[in-house]
């Protein structure tokens, strides 16, 4: 459902649906992030490599919809 409407945001050019899709990702990756950590910090995730690779990924995620957010209430398109 998010992918839909963040792909309308995109075809439409509805700039509240865009910083409402970019608010959500932020907030979901944000869970992501909390979760992913938490397993790995009480032994529940054993593979490492797959669980950094997580984490880099939903931090460079939460880092780019900052930017659309941040770009979004600075005026620019």
């Amino acid at each position: 459902m998010a992918f839909f409407a963040s792909l309308g945001a995109m075809f439409f050019s509805l700039p509240a649906l865009s910083l409402a899709v970019s608010a959500a990702f932020m907030l979901l990756m944000c869970g992501l992030i909390l979760y992913q950590t938490s397993e790995m910090i009480h032994g529940g995730e054993t593979n490492y490599i797959m669980a950094t690779v997580t984490l880099y990924v939903a931090l460079f995620n939460l880092f780019t919809s900052l930017l659309q957010l941040l770009g979004f209430f600075a005026g620019e398109d």
